[in-house]
Parts: structure tokens; C-alpha cells; sequence
């Protein structure tokens, strides 16, 4: 059954191009040109999955996730020219699943879309099959990962991570101690032979760092080696 994704964003060259390579690759694309036009549409019948431009006119996205969220649980991603922190903090904690800044690779968002998908199937499995699912947590310390439920916890607090952070914090904590390298990371986190720069994992782990101190000021599980990588430290 073919997955629908939903295009809200005001630049209709964005629209053509992203419609394009989706359809290309088996996706049902739907248009909308501005939140307004999109709220009820979405509402009415909603897609797999949408992509929300957070700059437009009329009503922008936050405040469609906003609207959106208060009937409807399907998974979201945002897009947006400015890469500031605070929108990404507020996107994520109104519940946006992931979060790529313009000016980006299209290759880059397909894999977005395919982890977010994956996440979003794990969570929809029957009970019977997520029970076994609990089976694969991971408890390293003071952390804990459920990759079912895409939830991680440090000393009891909730830390929320995009797709991509839960991914390369997985690979750290499956094996503590061992150093992973910023191309094994990038492997792990952009699939489909993507090529991004390693300082895109770099930044990774500075945000991650960040949300986890957020919780614990003290927190110093991830590990740099300097010319090396990075690795967990389990506690």
C-alpha cells in the first residue's frame, strides 16, 4: 500500500522538486501552498506522513503542528531556513518527529522520511509483537533507550532526540567503550549513500550533549577522542 506524505510550504518550487522525488520514488505526494489551506485538508484525511515548512504566511508551521496535534498523531517533519535551536526545542516538544534546515539534500530528507516511517511502524506493532520489542532496550547506566516507543530516559528524565540523534546515540551505547568514528556515525545516521559533511555529526553530538545536560548538568557519558571519534561511557 503506497504511503501518502503531505507537502505544506509556500515556495512552490520546493513543492514541485520534493513532489517529484518522492513520486519518484513510490510515494503519494499532496500540496498545499500555506497552513490554512492545509489544516483541514489534513485534518479530514490524514497522510503517512507530512512535511511542514515552519515560514508562512497566514498561519506558519508551528502553529499548524500546533492546530494539528490537538486531533491527529501522524508523524511530522520540519523544514525550515533558519537552523535556530529555540524553533527546534519548541518544534520537537510540540510533537515534530524530526527537523532539517534548508538549504538541504533531498536524499538526506528520503532518509529522514524512511526512519521516521520505521519508528512510526515500530510504534503502531500489536502488543504481542512490542512486548518482544522490549527485549531489545538498551540499559547502559544511567540511560535507557526504547527504540519501539523512541523514548530515551538519563537518571529517570526524558531526553527528547530527533531520529537522527536517537540513531547515532544507539550506535554509541550498543557497544560502551568502543569508538565509533564520525564515518561509521554518518553511516549509521544517513543511509542510501548520502554524502554529508563530518561536521554534520559534530553538531549532532553538541545538540545531544546539550539536551542530556538539560537533565543532568553533569552529564559526560558521550565522549570525544579527538582525531579518532566518539564513544559512550557507560556509568
Amino acid at each position: 500500500m503506497s504511503v501518502t506524505i503531505a507537502l505544506v510550504d509556500d515556495d512552490r518550487n520546493i513543492l514541485t522538486s520534493l513532489s517529484v522525488t518522492l513520486q519518484s520514488e513510490g510515494f503519494v505526494t499532496r500540496l498545499y501552498s500555506d497552513g490554512e489551506a492545509a489544516l483541514k485538508a489534513l485534518v479530514e484525511n490524514p497522510p503517512d506522513l507530512a512535511i511542514l515548512d515552519i515560514k508562512m504566511p497566514r498561519m506558519d508551521g508551528m502553529e499548524l503542528l500546533r492546530r494539528l496535534r490537538e486531533r491527529c498523531d501522524f508523524p511530522v517533519i520540519f523544514l525550515t531556513s533558519k537552523d535556530e535551536e529555540l524553533d527546534e526545542a519548541l518544534g520537537l516538544a510540540m510533537g515534530a518527529d524530526d527537523y532539517v534546515a534548508k538549504p538541504f539534500s533531498q536524499r538526506l530528507l528520503l532518509a529522514r522520511i524512511r526512519a521516521v516511517l520505521r519508528r512510526t511502524e515500530m510504534r503502531a506493532r500489536p502488543p504481542e509483537e512490542s512486548e518482544a520489542a522490549e527485549a531489545i532496550e538498551i540499559a547502559r547506566g544511567r540511560l535507557r533507550m526504547d527504540p519501539a516507543r523512541h523514548r530515551v530516559t538519563w537518571n529517570g528524565g526524558d531526553v527528547t532526540l530527533t531520529v537522527t540523534e536517537f540513531m547515532i546515540l544507539e550506535a554509541l551505547a550498543q557497544r560502551p567503550g568502543v569508538v565509533k568514528s564520525r564515518n561509521q556515525l554518518m553511516d549509521v545516521a544517513y543511509q542510501d549513500d548520502i554524502y554529508v559533511d563530518d561536521r554534520t555529526i559534530d553538531s549532532h553530538i553538541k545538540r545531544m550533549r546539550r539536551k542530556f545536560r538539560e537533565v543532568d548538568p553533569t552529564f559526560k557519558a558521550i565522549e570525544t577522542l579527538y582525531g579518532v571519534g566518539y564513544r559512550f561511557a557507560e556509568e
